[in-house]
């Protein structure tokens, strides 16, 4: 029992991670799909989804701070940025589900507002800047615990993604590093705010 209320047994958590993880997946592709094979082949609607992307410094492209993550330029974008989704979204459920959702939520909203503000003119499209948020959150949320297990985690996570931290840097053409870097700072944001919230819980 916790605070009087029956724990969720793992079959239970596993099927919200599948449902939470797997529904995005799902819209993403769907959205992508439909944009490709129906919208720019048809010509129903010129630019097709990615116009609703993050349009920096202008008041229309606020809402792509809303869409922008689940848009993508084509289908190797997509690809490339399913797996490590899944993947660092599920480690971070491991520990709650509810965090998955509030590192979500906030890497989401810094990334999206930051390039805004300080993107490159162009539309930004891409669940990059979220991903990028569970990495920060994932690698510095070792350092702000101080656990064992945080910090094997990070660790880990380090070793299997520590990579994409080049995507930081403004070396690439077409790359929404400013993106990365403000999903980055969101992560590490959230990692700061939860284990807050956490010490305060335990006293």
């Amino acid at each position: 029992m916790k605070g009087g209320k029956p724990e969720r047994t793992m079959s239970q958590e596993l099927k919200t991670h599948f449902a939470a993880l797997g529904g995005f997946v799902i819209l993403a592709w769907g959205l992508e799909l439909f944009d490709l094979f129906i919208l720019k082949r048809g010509f129903y609607l010129r630019g097709g989804l990615d116009q609703y992307g993050i349009i920096p410094r202008n008041l229309i492209g606020l809402r792509g701070i809303l869409f922008a993550p689940f848009l993508h330029s084509g289908l190797g974008h997509l690809i490339g940025n399913t797996l490590p989704f899944i993947t660092l979204g599920w480690i971070i459920m491991l520990r709650e589900t509810s965090d998955f959702f509030v590192v979500s939520i906030i890497s989401a909203l810094v990334s999206g507002l930051g390039t805004w503000l300080f993107g490159a003119p162009g539309v930004h499209i891409g669940a990059s800047g979220v991903i990028f948020g569970y990495l920060g959150y994932l690698l510095l949320r070792g350092y702000f615990e101080r656990s064992a297990i945080a910090i094997a985690v990070s660790l880990f996570v380090g070793v299997l993604y520590g990579s994409l931290i080049g995507g930081l840097l403004p070396f690439q053409n077409g790359i929404s590093w400013e993106g990365h870097l403000f999903g980055f700072l969101g992560g590490i944001v959230s990692a700061r705010l939860l284990t807050s919230d956490r010490r305060s819980v335990g006293g």
